[in-house]
This record gives C-alpha cells, structure tokens and sequence, in this order.
C-alpha cells in the first residue's frame, strides 16, 4: 500500500492529484473552506492571536483548502509527498514533511484514510493472519498477527470468536502518524476530518477499497488507483470527537433551502441561496459527506475551548 500510493510512480505521487478521481469535502464546496476557516478565527481568539498564526495542512492534495484560508499573520504550509503544483500561490509554503512545533491549527482532512496499513483476516483454524496482496491483485494468507499489532487489535478491534473471513484494518500505524503530527503542535488545535468507524460498529469485512477517475475499483496495489480504508477514528486518542454534518451546522453551513417567496423579490439572490443550500446538504448529507468524523484536540487551550470552538 505504501508504495502503490506513495512509491516513485504512486498515485499520489504521479497521477495529478485527488481532485482527478474521487470528490472530497473540500472539493464538493468553498463552504467547507468558510467552516474551517471560522474554526481557525475562534482558536486564533482563544491564543491571544500570535503573530504568526501557523496553518498546517498534512495530506494537503494540491493546496486547496489552503488556498481559502489565506489572511493578516496566517502562516499556511502545505505536507505532502506530491511536487508542488505549478499553480500554487507562493504564500504557501510546500514541503514534504512535518514542521517544527508551530502555534496554530493543524488540519487533516481525508489524510489518515491513506497512511497504509496492514489487513488480516480469520483463517479456517480461527487464528487471525495478514493478508498478503500481490501486485496483481491475488491474495494468500500470511504470518499470524503477533506483538504490536495483536495488542491494537485486542484493545481496538477484537476478532476473537469472530468467525473464518472476518477481516480487521489494524489502524496502529494512523494513530501513530497521527500522534506524529500533533505532537509538533506546541498551543492550539488538531483537527482530524475523515471516513471512520467507532467500536461497536467495525464492519465485519473491513473497507478496504480503491477510487480511480471517480470509480470505485478493486483495491489493485500498483500505483492506478487510490487505495483507502476508513479510520478507527476512537483510537487517535482523546479529543471531541463528532460527525461532520454536526459539526458544520455548528460553524453555520446549512441546507435548508431559502423561502420560494424570494424568488419573486429577489430572483438572483434565490438563486445564490439556492446554490449555497445545496452545496450544503452535499457537505452535510448523513449519508454521504455528512457522515465524516470530525475529531477536534486542542493543545494548551483553555479547558472549555472545545465546546467553545463549536459553539
């Protein structure tokens, strides 16, 4: 997985960027943007306003959000493995790997779903083993999951008793690059935005899958495709942790569509509230996009920040 997507001809490494081939809350809407952008306005008021502002983006695409959120002391950097796109704006900062501890927000959307990470699945025997993938796509069972990862799993995901088949994701190495990437937040705000699953309701055959040229494919592990698979979001630790359609209406993006009374009054402005509602039930949708995690740490912050944040 890792050198499918990351590798020298990886998909995001070589194929023009996830816009090309699966939709993204970010894409979907500017209103995602504005939401997060009031977010990064209440924390910026709950440190005192430093100059700078620090805004790191890790997963970064080709520097979408980013490129919303620009304003007076925002200092934004982009983490991504890509080359940095022609056209991006030079007040961004490009690089490919973390930052030193910075004052400010650290922002992952739909990164975590992408930090490769190992299957297993329940041999005929009961006993939980890797799968092993080859390039073409054919699978065999590998060795019997043992140490760290057996520990994640008994905490995280429990597969004992499970039936044969039944598969498990072991999310230990994205809630290790997630621990990585907060750690270098030294006061303000983590937010991690993504597809996710809590204890309780693991699906029973895992999510692993593939996206190409917005088509959902075999998940085939040789740099053609996107391989993702939903987050154990219950296991990156401690936070406020909430759906995305939750957490929008919280920031003030709402579907609900405008009087048809404006229509008559006032037929462009209907028209733009009109626009603005729909692009706001696709982000809020329980179905689709609404259904994202959000999950919110904040570092050195007053105690009642969260709630604050979201009020």
């Amino acid at each position: 997985m890792d050198r499918a997507l990351y590798g020298e001809q990886g998909f995001f490494v070589s194929r023009g960027g996830p816009a090309r081939h699966f939709r993204t809350s970010v894409h979907a809407s500017p209103a995602f943007a504005a939401a997060v952008l009031r977010l990064v306005e209440r924390v910026d008021e709950a440190l005192g306003h430093p100059d700078p502002l620090d805004i790191v983006d890790v997963g970064a695409g080709r520097g979408e959000l980013l490129s919303r959120l620009r304003g007076d002391r925002r200092r934004l950097t982009a983490v991504e493995l890509a080359p940095r796109p022609d056209d991006l704006p030079d007040w961004i900062e490009w690089r490919d790997r973390l930052p030193a501890r910075f004052t400010g927000v650290l922002l992952a959307t739909e990164w975590l779903d992408n930090v490769p990470l190992d299957v297993v699945e329940v041999d005929p025997d009961g006993v939980p083993r890797y799968v092993e993938v080859s390039p073409d796509g054919a699978e065999t069972y590998g060795d019997v999951v043992a140490g760290a990862d057996a520990d994640w799993l008994a905490r995280w995901w429990p597969l004992a008793g499970a039936p044969p088949g039944t598969r498990a994701e072991i999310g230990r190495t994205r809630g290790e690059a997630w621990a990585t990437a907060v750690s270098t937040v030294e006061r303000g705000l983590a937010l991690c935005v993504d597809y996710g699953h809590l204890a309780g309701g693991r699906p029973p055959y895992g999510t692993l899958t593939g996206f190409r040229e917005g088509r959902q494919v075999p998940p085939v592990p040789d740099g053609s495709c996107d391989i993702t698979a939903h987050v154990a979001m219950d296991s990156l630790g401690d936070g406020v942790l909430l759906d995305q359609r939750t957490a929008l209406r919280r920031l003030g993006v709402d579907g609900t569509r405008p009087p048809l009374a404006l229509a008559s009054t006032d037929p462009a402005g209907y028209l733009r509230a009109l626009a603005a509602a729909s692009a706001a039930a696709e982000l809020t949708d329980p179905a689709g996009l609404g259904a994202h995690h959000w999950l919110l740490q904040p570092i050195a912050l007053p105690a009642s920040s969260p709630a604050f944040l979201l009020d």
